[in-house]
């Protein structure tokens, strides 16, 4: 079975989507076979993504003018972003994908599959509604989000931003036409297309020319940004080694420096007993030199104790975390070569792939992949025959 998949930029109407206000197109007897997924106030996602943003961006600005009162009311007003964007994803059409038919329940499975993966596929892209509609002519999803970057020099270190936000997910724009959006939704459908795979149908590519992911080649490019996580974390946790084996190296220190104060007591005037003059009895010379260096020296002690035994405590707390990034250290190399040698396995899969259209053509290879999935569908539907 090949269907395709269509992809349209919606208009946002979260009403409509919660089904809050219904068009004529809808078929109230079938609401209630909807999906509603999430539907949270635009205006409390804005608070919880840029509020702490926000704080530090005002408080900085020395001129009242320069400071942002209602961040969400700045962008609705602005002509460089929206306050969010919508993206609607269906598969096949009412002709053959219709809500009423049982290909139509199989589009519900498939599209809700593939929405369960959304958030965490696309982490800088936050979802605050998202609804899939049974009861319209084909099923199909609606999913809203505030795409948002962190970590900005400008303005507010955490600020609403599309290219931005893609461009953390790897999506660099290109050319014109292959912006960050484009290839961003190129991959969207592919992850869809991934999902309908399972369930035995071949995406069909009908009058486009878009440059499409294969599904190996999704999988390949998962498993990539997979690597660059582990990447990232693996570096994280070898600043984090630097930073421990450094404060190890200052407790040495401090411990050499102890030792040198142990010294400095024996030698320096302060902590030393004057001689007594001829004519000074022994009360006043008490009074004057032997109380305030004993008081001197209760402070220093006490002082080296309470440092003694934090430096102490601390240093085992060091030598415990510093095994832990250790050993965690040692599991993301292994899991990193892991992963490389399974996309290095992956790339020659693709190539292997790719060389059997070049040779036999591509209708020939459809051919047969379209009798392996028969195949494997009547052995899903008949699990006894094996």
């Amino acid at each position: 079975m090949q269907r395709t998949i269509s992809t349209m930029v919606g208009k946002g109407s979260v009403n409509h989507n919660s089904r809050k206000f219904k068009a004529e197109n809808v078929d109230g007897s079938r609401t209630h076979l909807n999906i509603d997924y999430c539907n949270e106030p635009i205006k409390k996602i804005y608070h919880e993504l840029f509020d702490e943003a926000l704080k530090k961006y005002n408080a900085k600005q020395t001129r009242a003018d320069r400071r942002i009162e209602n961040y969400y009311e700045k962008i609705r007003n602005s002509k460089q972003e929206k306050t969010f964007h919508e993206l609607i994803l269906q598969i096949g059409d009412k002709e053959n994908m219709s809500t009423e038919s049982e290909n139509g329940q199989l589009a519900r499975q498939i599209l809700d599959e593939y929405y369960r993966g959304f958030q965490e596929r696309n982490p800088q892209l936050k979802v605050f509604s998202a609804h899939l509609h049974m009861d319209e002519a084909t099923p199909h999803l609606h999913i809203d989000f505030v795409p948002f970057t962190t970590g900005s020099k400008r303005g507010l270190d955490t600020r609403v931003s599309l290219k931005q936000a893609l461009a953390a997910q790897g999506f660099k724009g290109g050319t014109r036409g292959d912006t960050e959006w484009n290839q961003w939704v190129s991959a969207e459908k592919s992850a869809l297309a991934f999902v309908m795979e399972r369930y035995g149908i071949e995406w069909e590519h009908k009058g486009t020319h878009e440059k499409h992911l294969s599904v190996l080649d999704y999988k390949k490019q998962e498993r990539e940004k997979e690597i660059t996580v582990l990447n990232n974390k693996l570096s994280e946790k070898q600043d984090e080694f630097r930073v421990m084996v450094d404060r190890i190296e200052n407790f040495d220190n401090g411990e050499r420096a102890l030792q040198n104060l142990d010294e400095s007591i024996m030698k320096e005037p302060e902590y030393q007993l004057a001689e007594p003059s001829a004519m000074m009895s022994a009360r006043t010379y008490k009074a004057k030199f032997v109380e305030p260096l004993i008081a001197r020296l209760k402070s220093l002690i006490n002082t080296l104790f309470a440092r003694y035994f934090k430096a102490v405590d601390s240093y085992h707390r060091l030598n415990i975390t510093n095994g832990n990034l250790y050993r965690e250290n040692e599991m993301l190399v292994k899991i990193n070569s892991k992963l490389k040698s399974e996309n290095e396995n992956m790339r020659s899969e693709v190539k292997d792939y790719k060389l059997l259209r070049k040779v036999f053509g591509h209708k020939q290879i459809d051919d047969l992949l379209e009798q392996a999935r028969n195949i494997k569908g009547r052995k899903r539907e008949n699990p006894r025959s094996r």
